[in-house]
């Protein structure tokens, strides 16, 4: 099973659609606004100046409204869309500037794609949805479904091989297209808005399942959406995007602890805290509190709390991955944490979460 053992280097990339785009990129870099360029050249801004490192192995979530260009760029990392100028680098190669090719031979190995509106052949089973990508390849058929059903058997559709989409529920049309992905082996799964189409409850039920297979698999994901709740729930890094702007990168904590202006506080003032911020990051550090209970550094302020509760106590001591002592932290602290910030006790912003 392949590993992914690259980062992705997105290095100052700007996408302006129009007639004469790389005409005006210094206009965009001299100030010009999204508004203006549509205004005075009747050209679409997209992505302006785009600068982040996807770490291999993690979910990389990229979130914005409707129009903030998340979209647009995450088909740069297949090359659906081509820049208008700069560099996308993965294993020492610019995917911008690959020949039609080695282009080719990128999209159908090296990375695969999940879509909001699942994008499954309605005429074919499940199992041959499975692994059309394999036989495009060239894999035999016997190892192509060998392959196939051990993946559509993970993401819970055992008995279903030989059903077809229009006989299925859309959680169920969406697991085909994750064991779709999956089946490919591919070292970058792009997964566009894949689970916004769903209902509350299989969207829930979809993100445990891409969570639970992520952390045996650790591909290199790059999730999109708009929902800062499910932004929270499957980054390990978020980039919040405004304009084809980056406003923000950082951990959910950072994130929801720091927002960097108003357009980010207004995304995260409803957010439930004791779901995003960990003990690590509001304990006392270096104290040891007489107490019983020890919770793990990357417990969340809610399960702490629930923790302090059951077992009666109003303290905790705060232990690393191998049990040593990393600090303490009270029942009070936590309430007080989850209901709003605390500014008497400034977080550091650059905290990195374990």
């Amino acid at each position: 099973m392949a590993e992914a053992v690259h980062d992705i280097e997105i290095r100052n990339l700007y996408k302006i659609f129009g007639p004469n785009a790389k005409a005006h990129v210094a206009d965009v870099r001299a100030g010009m606004t999204k508004e203006e360029l549509k205004q005075r050249h009747n050209h679409v801004l997209a992505l302006d100046n785009i600068n982040m490192t996807i770490r291999a192995g993690k979910i990389q979530v990229v979130m914005g409204l409707s129009g903030s260009g998340k979209s647009t760029l995450i088909r740069h990392i297949n090359r659906l869309i081509d820049p208008t100028e700069g560099e996308i680098i993965y294993d020492g190669q610019d995917i911008t500037a690959m020949s039609v090719p080695e282009l080719r031979r990128f999209r159908r190995e090296r990375t695969a794609m999940v879509f909001q509106k699942f994008a499954l052949f309605p005429h074919r089973t499940v199992l041959e949805n499975t692994i059309y990508g394999l036989l495009v390849r060239g894999v035999p058929r016997r190892e192509a479904e060998e392959r196939g059903r051990r993946w559509i058997s993970r993401v819970g559709l055992d008995g279903f091989e030989e059903s077809y989409p229009n006989q299925l529920s859309g959680g169920m049309q969406q697991r085909v297209g994750l064991a779709r992905a999956l089946t490919n082996d591919a070292e970058i799964l792009l997964m566009d808005e894949a689970f916004s189409a769903l209902d509350p409850l299989i969207r829930t039920d979809m993100q445990s399942v891409l969570l639970g297979l992520q952390e045996e698999l650790k591909k290199t994901i790059i999730f999109i959406t708009h929902d800062l709740d499910e932004a929270l729930r499957l980054g390990q890094n978020i980039a919040i995007l405004r304009d084809g702007r980056i406003v923000q990168q950082g951990t959910g904590e950072q994130i929801v602890l720091r927002p960097r202006d108003d357009y980010i506080a207004n995304f995260v003032r409803d957010i439930r805290r004791g779901h995003v911020i960990t003990v690590r990051t509001i304990m006392r550090k270096g104290e040891r509190a007489d107490t019983p209970l020890t919770l793990p550094a990357t417990t969340l302020l809610e399960e702490a709390a629930r923790a302090m509760t059951n077992a009666e106590v109003s303290r905790a001591n705060v232990v690393s991955r191998d049990g040593q002592n990393l600090g303490m932290i009270t029942l009070s602290k936590c309430v007080a944490e989850m209901i709003a910030p605390d500014d008497s006790e400034a977080v550091d912003p650059e905290v990195q979460v374990a």
